[in-house]
């Protein structure tokens, strides 16, 4: 049982996990996945039970005392210190034995060998924030099993990837169960339990509704336990009249943080009304594009038009000021600033305007009514 003020987060949830499986943890965001899991991982404590470990009663206090029972958690929201390399970010918080000096080749060996043995290849040696989404849940993989987890809790690590990232993830999953890691797998996505689970626990509203065997159930059945009635599977998509061209990307050239080539003569037409997909393998040039479109990176030859206005290389803000958003994937890093509120979050872009600024002073009242002006209207 976990309370918070005004809500019950986990309402009396059993929860029984097998050795050397894949547990999946279903549910809708908000259904109580994330704050049971940080009860395991020593984030929160427990308002009442109790937690069982090979039948013996624990108390988990903290995450070092989760790591202690060999307990390991990937966050969806990963804790890596992005300064540091990866073999440091490694050690955090260890005690290696060696006084106040790393041994770096120790170190560099240990973690190559854990990182072949699972096929989570990663250069030790690099800096955390050199690194992509992909490479860094790796990363946060390894790390737990260089403190010898033999539990290792997922929290929406696809969330994230792209396909071919998540076909990796998996064949490492299966790795590490068939080496005889438990896994639990926090999703609210029915494809990927019915994929990579052995058994699955769904919990709506704090509640755990029901555990299935994998096998023996189908996304339907998983679908109305979620959220209390029948899902219907289909999605009427409606033919959209493709309007006049807005954005054209023409021989776009660029650097990553290393200095090396990104994008090489990258081109391509968006028109008004159309999705357009940019596909590729992780670390092939999205993250440069996007920033570049965004005003975060500057392109080194070619141009970039919005409905025919010159937009190469402008400032962020410019480009904001052009009507462009960005939803990032790094979304608590980049997308929100956690320590203000919605409404000053959903300004960010437009708090120097009216009605939001008066001066040098912002008009809380109308800040508040257009936050909730967008929740009604979306």
């Amino acid at each position: 049982m976990k309370r918070f003020p005004g809500v019950v987060a986990s309402n009396g949830v059993n929860l029984t996990v097998h050795k050397g499986e894949i547990h999946c943890l279903l549910g809708e965001n908000g259904a109580g996945k994330t704050t049971l899991m940080r009860i395991l991982y020593g984030l929160y404590q427990p308002d009442e039970g109790e937690i069982l470990l090979n039948g013996k009663p624990i108390r988990i206090s903290s995450p070092r005392a989760a790591l202690s029972y060999h307990i390991g958690m990937v966050h969806q929201h990963f804790r890596l210190v992005p300064t540091l390399s990866v073999a440091e970010n490694m050690v955090l918080g260890l005690d290696e034995g060696t006084g106040p000096f790393l041994n770096y080749r120790q170190t560099y060996k240990k973690i190559s060998q854990i990182a072949e043995k699972y096929g989570l290849i990663v250069d030790p040696r690099a800096r955390v924030w050199q690194l992509t989404v992909g490479q860094q849940q790796r990363v946060e993989i390894l790390k737990a099993l260089y403190r010898a987890a033999d539990v290792l809790i997922m929290d929406e690590p696809t969330s994230v990837l792209t396909p071919q990232e998540v076909g990796q993830l998996f064949s490492t999953l299966r790795t590490l169960v068939d080496d005889g890691l438990t896994i639990i797998f926090i999703t609210h996505k029915l494809d990927e339990v019915m994929e990579i689970s052995d058994r699955v626990t769904v919990l709506r509203k704090g509640k755990a509704i029901a555990t299935v065997n994998t096998p023996e159930t189908n996304k339907a059945q998983l679908a109305e336990l979620m959220v209390g009635r029948e899902v219907v599977f289909r999605m009427e998509k409606n033919e959209v009249k493709r309007g006049e061209r807005m954005l054209v990307v023409d021989n776009l050239h660029a650097l990553n943080d290393r200095g090396l080539p990104a994008l090489r003569g990258t081109s391509f037409d968006l028109y008004e009304g159309e999705i357009l997909g940019v596909a590729g393998v992780s670390g092939n040039g999205q993250r440069e594009l996007v920033e570049v479109l965004t005003g975060l990176r500057h392109a080194t030859r070619g141009r970039v038009t919005l409905e025919g206005k010159e937009m190469t290389n402008r400032s962020a803000r410019e480009i904001v000021d052009m009507g462009v958003a960005h939803v990032p994937m790094e979304r608590k890093t980049m997308g929100t600033v956690p320590n203000m509120t919605i409404r000053e979050n959903l300004i960010l872009k437009s708090y120097r305007q009216r009605p939001f600024s008066h001066g040098m002073f912002l008009d809380n009242k109308a800040a508040e009514e257009n936050a909730r002006r967008l929740m009604n209207e979306y």
